[in-house]
């Protein structure tokens, strides 16, 4: 694997910035061999301030050098950058791209460019404890791979996959994920609130609740459901609350969000009206 690739982000969002702060944290490069590129000058200069890499405005000029470069732009811009990068990827480069729905075919045939990678991280990633599923084309090679995990180690977990479509998979459960998470953690604070509960002390039951349990059961080793029913006591408060979940329909309405999550996926993947995208 190369020793301080150049590495050229195009997009510089949130999951963008993340990716900066992993690969300066854990050395994959060094700050000056980083390049971000955006429309937005005033977000890039503060790329600059904060991390020392290089900002641009100009996708064709930040990815000149690039060993690596990274796609994180909206699913509904990434055309765009097609348009304007096409033919341009230097003839060594790897592309990484972490646009939902955006297939290897796609983004190889938009670039003109053979050795895609393509990665699904997800919101954890900003502090380091994310996981990201990724597969790569047959032109990536060997040592490309390598610098392509260590860059996504930097986020947290990784997982190589052997068939693309765990990408959209891996959207609807792991990247959407932590909205699920979110949300029931939300409602269980308001929960705590209607209670009577002060909502900062809500808060903190709630969250070191979904901590203590995650940390359970990846020590335990043991089912979800086995863990369920060590906590639910004949005719207690755990099978009373139980019971009412799955009257509401809980688990069904859980896994038909992720479906639509994915059915999303492979529809922004066809193009905005779920057709073919131009060539």
């Amino acid at each position: 694997m190369k020793t301080n690739p150049n590495i050229s982000i195009i997009g510089s969002g949130v999951m963008a910035e993340a990716m900066i702060a992993g690969i300066l944290k854990q050395k994959v490069t060094t700050a000056e061999k980083v390049c971000a590129a955006d429309i937005r000058t005033e977000r890039v200069e503060e790329l600059r301030t904060q991390y020392g890499i290089t900002p641009f405005t100009d996708n064709l000029q930040a990815i000149k050098n690039a060993d690596v470069v990274i796609l994180s732009v909206k699913p509904q811009r990434i055309e765009s950058v097609y348009t304007n990068l096409k033919g341009n990827i230097p003839a060594g480069a790897v592309v990484l791209s972490i646009v939902a729905g955006a297939s290897i075919t796609a983004i190889s045939n938009g670039l003109s460019h053979s050795a895609v990678i393509r990665a699904m991280p997800n919101t954890p990633a900003q502090i380091g404890e994310g996981i990201t599923v990724w597969v790569a084309s047959k032109s990536v090679r060997e040592d490309q791979i390598e610098l392509a995990r260590s860059i996504l180690t930097a986020l947290g977990q990784e997982v190589f996959a052997d068939e693309e479509e765990y990408l959209d998979m891996a959207t609807a459960l792991s990247g959407t994920g932590p909205a699920y998470v979110f949300l029931f953690m939300e409602a269980m604070i308001d929960a705590g609130v209607h209670l009577g509960f002060p909502r900062r002390i809500s808060e903190q039951l709630v969250a070191q609740t979904l901590r203590g349990s995650v940390d359970f059961f990846l020590g335990a080793k043991a089912h979800p459901a086995h863990l369920r029913n060590q906590v639910t006591s004949p005719g207690g408060t755990s099978a009373e609350a139980l019971y009412y979940l799955e009257k509401a329909g809980f688990r069904t309405a859980i896994s038909r969000a992720v479906w639509a999550a994915y059915e999303r996926s492979k529809a922004l993947g066809r193009g905005k009206n779920g057709e073919a995208p131009e060539k």
